[in-house]
């Protein structure tokens, strides 16, 4: 298979994925921006808003909004930058943690249930080699 064939046949997979389990929702789900945040602060620790904007990919001023709204609902909480006290540090509360945790378990089930009916042993050796593969892929782009 060719490069173009392959990135091809993952984005219509991923894309997929994502829509099935963006149908499926979650009772007090989480918007994507939210999402997002909250995920890129529990791999990489607390962040300025710039910078979480600027992985993100999105402006500052969007940033802001999203987390002043994490913010109220007691998800993050700010803190002076141990390196520059002028600067503002966002970092994930208990309840940040376990709203991710709460998220990513119920997510996590669904897929279980699709994978343990519908796969054999050989594809879910397959699916585990490409797991991390397809996180560095999202991670380059």
């Amino acid at each position: 298979m060719n490069v173009d064939d392959l990135s091809a046949a993952l984005y219509d997979g991923i894309a997929l994925l994502a829509r099935r389990l963006r149908q499926a929702p979650i009772p007090g789900d989480l918007t994507l921006p939210e999402r997002s945040a909250l995920s890129r602060l529990a791999r990489g620790g607390p962040a300025t808003a710039a910078a979480l904007a600027r992985a993100e990919q999105i402006t500052p001023q969007a940033m802001g909004t999203t987390l002043s709204g994490l913010e109220a609902r007691g998800l993050v909480e700010r803190h002076p930058d141990p390196d520059d006290r002028r600067r503002v540090v966002m970092s994930l509360t208990g309840e940040g943690v376990a709203m991710l945790h709460r998220r990513r378990g119920a997510r996590s089930r669904q897929l279980g249930e699709v994978l343990e009916r519908g796969f054999t042993a050989g594809e879910l050796e397959a699916l585990a080699v490409a797991a991390p593969l397809i996180e560095r892929l999202a991670e380059g782009m």
